[in-house]
This record gives structure tokens, sequence and C-alpha cells, in this order.
């Protein structure tokens, strides 16, 4: 019995995954309870669990799923690429550009999570991001995906809280500031000594799926630096954006 009702479980939350991965708009739980035939409580509990493994997640618009960074990580569009594959060419051009170092990253309920990279040209700033999670409050790329609703705001900061946020009001005040110029920038926070500016990446939709970030030493990353970078990353991501969106429709076609 114990064999049938797990096997049961799993046959739940794989067409629960599924009707979130093929529907054009995040879902509420409620809407899925009510298209999957299930009670909302066992929607929610087998969602929890999908949740935990990263293959969904919860915007912070009303909570509404769609596909996590487990699944954004290894989806596969047209002609076999992925979402870091189709962004190899847009990583070389802005690290040939900028000669600092460039990352994509997805969000993720444990913090942004950075899926690919390319090196800085200089000595000094050679780190490999890649594989690892950085809470969203004190990463540019994270303040992305809190602006633009791929993540809510946390609800404690005292964890990981650098000096220059001390206070939910000022995060969301800066969180105001990114939406209006369309980039973040994160100096001196996850660490002393290192700065960056991260720009959202669109689906079809519009929704916020991914970001592409420039950091480097705040030596050298300096405001001045990071108002001249801003316009060539945020140029950057919306072509990988477009990238997306069209080897989606041919998909789809």
């Amino acid at each position: 019995m114990a064999t049938e009702t797990g096997t049961q479980a799993i046959d739940r939350a794989a067409a629960l995954l599924v009707r979130v991965m093929e529907s054009r708009q995040p879902l509420a739980v409620s809407e899925l309870a009510q298209t999957a035939g299930l009670p909302k409580s066992t929607t929610s509990r087998l969602v929890g669990a999908l949740e935990r493994r990263g293959l969904v997640q919860r915007s912070a618009v009303r909570g509404r799923l769609s596909p996590g960074p487990v699944l954004l990580r290894y989806a596969h569009r047209d002609g076999g690429q992925s979402l870091v594959e189709l962004a190899e060419p847009i990583l070389d051009r802005l690290a040939q550009a900028t000669r600092e170092t460039i990352n994509l990253a997805v969000p993720s309920p444990l913090g942004a999570e950075h899926l690919a990279q390319r090196d800085t040209a200089h000595f000094v700033g050679v780190t490999n991001w890649v594989g690892r999670r950085v809470p969203h409050h004190v990463a540019a790329n994270g303040k992305v995906f809190m602006a633009f609703d791929a993540v809510p705001v946390p609800a404690r900061l005292d964890r990981f809280t650098p000096r220059t946020i001390t206070q939910r009001a000022a995060l969301e005040s800066e969180l105001a500031r990114v939406r209006a110029r369309g980039y973040a920038t994160a100096v001196d926070e996850l660490e002393l000594g290192l700065s960056a500016l991260a720009a959202p990446v669109r689906a079809g939709d519009g929704a916020v799926i991914a970001a592409l970030s420039i950091s480097g030493p705040t030596g050298r990353l300096t405001s001045e630096r990071i108002v001249e970078l801003a316009p060539e990353l945020l140029q950057e991501a919306a072509t990988l954006g477009r990238r997306l969106d069209h080897h989606d429709q041919r998909g789809a076609a």
C-alpha cells in the first residue's frame, strides 16, 4: 500500500510539473489544483516538494508558479540549445567589451544561482561563480529578480545583511530605483571590494527569467564605470531575451 501511495504521489507531482511547464502564464496554486482535479491542500503539498527541489518557483506576484532554476538550467529550446548555450555569444561579447567578469544567473529559492561565466581579462578579480548561490538582497542579479517580481523580497534581512542595507524599507527603496533605471548594482555588499551591475533577461511574456551581470573590484568598477557599462549590458540582456523568444516561437511552430 505504501508503494502504491508513493507512486501515486509521484504521478500527481509529475502531472503538476508538466502543467506548470506547458502554461504560457504563471499559475496560482488554486488554478493548478482546479485544472488537475486535486484538492488545494494536496496540490500545495506536492508543489512544496517540487519547489524544494528547484523544479518550480513562486513569483513575488501572488505566489504564482513558473518553472524553477533546475528546469531553466537544462531547458532545451529549438535545435537543442539551452539557456546557457543561447547566452554564449552574448557572454563572449560582453567579456571582450568590458574585460570584466560576466555571469548568467537564474532565480532560485536559495538565492541567485550562477549558470555560466566569462572570466575577467585582469589578474585581480578572477573568481569562479558557476554553481554558487548568493542571497538575492546582496547581489546585483538578485536585486534584479526581486525588483521585477521573479522572487519575493525576503521577510528577514538579518542574515548576510551588509552594512549598506540594514532595513527592509531601504531595500524596497533601492528596488524602486532598479525598476526606474532598468538595472541593479551591488557595491561592497556581498564582500568589501566587490562591485557588480546586472540587467534582467525577459521571456516573451515579459517575465524575468535570468540576469546578466558584470562584476569586478570596486576600485576598477567605479560608479562612473558602472554608468558607462550599463547601456551595453541592458542591450545584451534584451538581445538574449529576443533570442529566447525567437527559439521558443520556432520550437512551437
